[in-house]
C-alpha cells in the first residue's frame, strides 16, 4: 500500500486555546482506521483542518503527495477527501436526489458561462452528475428516498443519506465523525456492517471518530488516541485498550 495522507506538527490555537498540540498521523491506501478520545480531546477539529474548515496555525498535511493546507473545503474534496459530520448536515428543504446532485458540484467541468448559456457540455456534465447520483443511491439502497425531503426520513436513513452524499463525490479518503452517534445497539451493528462493505465496495480509505468501543475495536485496523490536543497512544485496538495512558484519560487515575 502507499501512503496517502500525512500529516506533520499540527496545531491549533483558538485565541489563548490550544485545540490541538503537534499532532503527526500517517494513513495508506485502503486504510481504516479510527481517532479516539475523551470529549473535548481534539477529534473534530483535526477532521475541520483536514477537510479545509479550519486553517491550521502550525504543521502541513499532505494529500497524495499534494500540500492541502488552508484549501478551501470544496476545493479538498474535488481533490478526494469527504467527510460527514457528528450533527447530520444535510440540506433538508431539498430532496434527496438534490442533495446527492449538489454535493457532486464540487467536481463540476463546465464554466459559469457555459451553466448560464446551456451549452452541450453543459448538459453533459448535468446528466452525469444526475447519473452518478442515482447510481449510488441504488447502492446504498435508497432509490425509494430519491425524491422525499431528508427532514421527512427517520433518523438512520438520514445518516444513510449523508454517507450516500458523501460517496457521490467519489472519494479516495473518507472522513466519518461519529457514524454511530444517536444509533442503539442494534442500529450501531448494522453501521459496522454497513461501513466495513463501503470500504470494501468503493475501495477507499476510511478514518473515523468515534465514541461506541464496539464499533470502533470491530471496524479499525489501527487507533490512534489524543487527549488535551496531544496523542497519547497509537497502536492495534488491543494495544489502545491495554494502553495506561488511555484508562487515565476515560477512566481516572484510580483505575490504574
Amino acid at each position: 500500500m502507499s501512503l496517502l495522507l500525512e500529516i506533520s506538527g499540527l496545531s491549533q490555537r483558538f485565541g489563548g486555546l490550544q485545540a490541538l498540540t503537534d499532532f503527526s498521523f500517517q494513513l495508506e491506501e485502503h486504510e481504516l482506521v479510527g481517532l479516539i478520545g475523551p470529549n473535548g480531546a481534539g477529534k473534530t477539529t483535526v477532521f475541520n483542518i483536514v477537510s479545509g474548515f479550519y486553517k491550521p496555525t502550525e504543521g502541513n498535511i499532505i494529500f497524495d503527495g499534494r500540500p492541502i493546507n488552508g484549501l478551501r473545503p470544496h476545493q479538498i474534496t474535488a481533490l478526494g477527501i469527504a467527510r460527514t459530520f457528528q450533527n447530520i448536515r444535510l440540506w433538508h428543504n431539498m430532496t434527496v436526489l438534490d442533495n446527492l446532485r449538489l454535493a457532486r458540484s464540487a467536481k463540476l467541468g463546465y464554466s459559469f458561462w457555459g451553466a448560464v448559456l446551456r451549452t452541450r457540455r453543459y448538459w453533459k456534465e448535468e446528466r452525469a452528475i444526475e447519473d452518478r447520483a442515482r447510481e449510488v443511491l441504488e447502492m446504498m439502497n435508497l432509490t425509494d428516498c430519491a425524491e422525499k425531503l431528508p427532514k421527512n426520513l427517520p433518523y438512520g436513513l438520514q445518516r444513510r443519506v449523508e454517507l450516500a452524499r458523501a460517496l457521490t463525490t467519489d472519494p479516495r479518503l473518507l472522513l466519518l465523525d461519529e457514524p454511530a452517534a444517536g444509533l442503539n445497539s442494534a442500529d450501531a451493528d448494522d453501521l459496522i456492517r454497513f461501513i466495513r462493505w463501503i470500504h470494501d465496495k468503493f475501495k477507499l480509505s476510511i478514518w473515523l471518530i468515534e465514541h461506541q468501543m464496539k464499533v470502533v475495536m470491530s471496524l479499525c485496523q489501527h487507533l490512534t488516541v489524543i487527549d488535551f490536543g496531544c496523542v497519547i497512544a497509537s497502536g492495534t485496538p488491543e494495544e489502545v485498550r491495554n494502553h495506561p495512558g488511555v484508562i487515565k484519560a476515560y477512566l481516572g487515575d484510580e483505575t490504574l
